[in-house]
């Protein structure tokens, strides 16, 4: 294991530009507030709260101006740890019913005890030390799974995503942005049956569709819910301004700034 498998948010980092959840995680918002999206449910995180974030799960996060520094302790579980563990404790996974990317759970005496003894071995990066991370890893490990039991069916369940309805897939989650090869993975496909399944269905590439779609979106919200194209772009998927009006342009013939001084003409 490597020290950034484990890192602390004394001072919030970036989010990932991919928004996906590769293995478990665990997270405890020290301060602060965030809104967290997996494509069914919107989550209010406020400071004390915590929970699990699911592997092979979409996910991305919001944080919440004027509530405060955002301070968080995030702590990755890989899937080679926790194969390791579960050979030396002999947990037993049931049939996962769990859904959603986020698990949320309940405060708890022993959890909150754990995260004030943590603290201290952080590094001045914000890292635990490589000697000290396994033992905490573990540590923590032991007392989820003493207060929540069923965890055991959501850590060692090691199986890949199966084949699912996609359609309906992308027609949820086209705002996330994800790769391609992500897409195909989470629906259970190989990138070239994805993308034979996909023009099948809709009629025209993965990258095509995703781009029009998302603008589509944008339209609308910019048009009809008076939204502001800088606040909504990074919800459609875009990495950047630049690059979403410019794909605006190319497919409506104007920049998005301009439809909403048109719409603002018209009323």
């Amino acid at each position: 294991m490597k020290e950034s498998s484990i890192a602390t948010c004394y001072m919030s980092p970036s989010p990932s530009t991919e928004q996906f959840i590769p293995d478990h995680c665990f997270m405890y918002l020290i301060s602060g507030s965030m809104l967290v999206y997996d494509g069914h449910k919107e989550y209010k995180i406020r400071a004390g709260d915590y929970g699990i974030g699911r592997r092979n799960h979409l996910a991305k996060y919001t944080k919440q101006p004027d509530e405060g520094a955002f301070k968080k302790i995030f702590i990755l579980f890989e899937q080679d740890f926790l194969k390791a563990f579960n050979d030396t404790y002999g947990f037993i996974a049931e049939e996962n019913k769990t859904t959603g990317a986020i698990i949320p759970l309940a405060k708890d005496k022993l959890v909150k005890n754990f995260m004030e003894s943590i603290t201290p071995y952080f590094n001045d990066n914000g890292i635990i030390d490589e000697q000290f991370l396994n033992v905490k890893q573990t540590e923590l490990l032991l007392v989820l799974l003493k207060v929540n039991p069923q965890l055991a069916n959501v850590f060692f369940d090691f199986t890949n995503p199966g084949k699912i309805n996609l359609e309906e897939f992308m027609n949820r989650n086209y705002r996330f942005n994800v790769s391609i090869e992500r897409f195909a993975y989470l629906t259970g496909r190989s990138l070239s049956a994805f993308k034979r399944d996909f023009e099948k269905i809709f009629h025209t590439t993965p990258k095509h569709w995703l781009v029009q779609k998302r603008l589509e979106e944008a339209y609308y919200l910019i048009d009809k819910k008076r939204k502001k194209p800088s606040e909504i772009y990074l919800d459609l998927g875009f990495e950047n301004f630049s690059h979403f009006s410019f794909a605006f342009k190319k497919l409506f013939g104007h920049p998005p700034t301009q439809l909403i001084q048109k719409s603002d003409m018209n009323r």
